[in-house]
This record gives structure tokens, C-alpha cells and sequence, in this order.
């Protein structure tokens, strides 16, 4: 027969199962409006476009219901230590996300301003730098999914390399715009796309610290810190 004690233990578990579904789904939810987003892009397909933007919506019933399951368990469980980091996590992730989903929007709200007719050739480059940072996301929830402080330093590593991506890129869209200038309100909006695939990654990472922290206790170093 259950003890009081092995019935509360078990009853938490089953509500960080559902925080974890919950964020879970939210990733996934994330990841497809990065993917669409670029074959939107790719294609100059407005109604998918508008599909994306209309989807965001989903990513945010979804924030709300991690906030009200977040609060739920810290009212009625009283986490303390490695559970009150997780629960805490779980919330300031969720916000993250939903931040992701944004970006996402961001990206499909200017593709009716890019000519598809148009085929500027640096566009080709965007989509290996958004299969980059949608993987991060992917991984980083793995890694918050299964307390993985290694894996969530290893998400850290990786956002330097998509920093280099966005610098190669930004390079190449400046010198295609200055040899090109009829194209200039279009690579515009281009070099907006690839700012918010670089912060896609630049959240991914803040998400990754904070899996650290869930899992550790313990703060990584500021980065910014260690780079200079």
C-alpha cells in the first residue's frame, strides 16, 4: 500500500510529465513555423505564409497553459530545490519559446513584401542557417526533457557557430545589395530574415543556460565574459 509521502512524490512527477508535454509541444509547434516560415520564403507562398502567422496563436494558448500548470504545482506541491528549479525553468522556457514562435511570425509577415518573381541568388543560404537554429531548439528541449546539463553546454558551443553563419551571410546579402541596388527593399527584408534566425539561436541558447541551471544549481559563466 502507498505512503502518503510515495502518493505526493508520485502525483509530482505526473505534473512535471505534463509541464515537460506542454513544452514538448511547444518546441514542436516552434520548429514547424521556422521550417514553414523558410519554404514561404523559398516558394514566395503567401498563404502559407499566412498559415504560419495565424499559428502563433497555438504558441501562445500554450505559454498560458504552462503558467497556470507552473503555478498549479508550486501551490499545491510545495517543490523545493531540484523541483522548484525545474517547475521555474519550465516557466521561464515556455516564454522563451513562445518568443521563438515570434521570430518565426516575423519572418512570414515579410515575405509579401519580397518579390517572388525575384530570385535573389543569397537566398539560397537562409535555409541551412534555419535547419541551424531550429535544430538548436529541437535539442535544447531534448536536453531540458532529460535534465542533460552536457548537452545543454554543447547548445552553447553550437550558437557560435551560427553566429559565424549570420556574419557570412549578412557579408554576402551587403555586397549582393551594393552590385545590385535595384534589389536593396528586398535584400532588406532578407537581412531582416536572418537577424531573427541568429536570435532564434541567441534564445535557444538563454534556454540551454537555463536547462543548466535546472539540472546543476549552479550559473554558467557569462559568456560574453569568457569571449573577450
Amino acid at each position: 500500500m502507498a505512503t502518503g509521502q510515495e502518493h505526493t512524490v508520485k502525483a509530482f512527477d505526473q505534473d512535471i510529465g505534463q509541464l515537460r508535454g506542454l513544452i514538448g509541444e511547444m518546441g514542436g509547434l516552434a520548429e514547424h513555423a521556422i521550417a514553414d516560415a523558410i519554404a514561404a520564403l523559398q516558394r514566395g507562398d503567401l498563404a502559407l505564409a499566412g498559415q504560419v502567422r495565424e499559428r502563433d496563436k497555438a504558441l501562445d494558448a500554450l505559454e498560458v497553459e504552462v503558467e497556470r500548470t507552473a503555478v498549479r504545482i508550486i501551490a499545491l506541491r510545495a517543490p523545493m530545490a531540484n523541483d522548484l528549479r525545474e517547475v521555474v525553468a519550465a516557466l521561464k522556457i515556455a516564454g522563451v519559446v513562445e518568443r521563438i514562435g515570434d521570430y518565426a511570425k516575423n519572418i512570414a509577415k515579410r515575405i509579401p513584401m519580397i518579390e517572388s518573381g525575384s530570385r535573389i541568388e543569397p537566398i539560397s543560404t537562409l535555409p541551412a542557417m534555419a535547419k541551424m537554429a531550429s535544430g538548436m531548439v529541437h535539442d535544447v528541449l531534448d536536453a531540458f526533457a532529460a535534465r542533460d546539463a552536457e548537452a545543454a553546454l554543447e547548445i552553447c558551443a553550437r550558437d557560435d557557430a551560427l553566429d559565424d553563419f549570420y556574419d557570412s551571410i549578412f557579408r554576402t546579402l551587403v555586397t549582393y545589395m551594393v552590385e545590385n541596388p535595384k534589389t536593396i527593399s528586398q535584400v532588406a527584408h532578407l537581412l531582416f530574415v536572418a537577424k531573427n534566425l541568429e536570435r532564434i539561436g541567441d534564445h535557444a541558447t538563454n534556454v540551454a543556460e537555463m536547462v543548466y541551471f535546472a539540472a546543476t544549481g549552479t550559473r554558467l559563466a557569462d559568456r560574453e565574459k569568457v569571449n573577450n
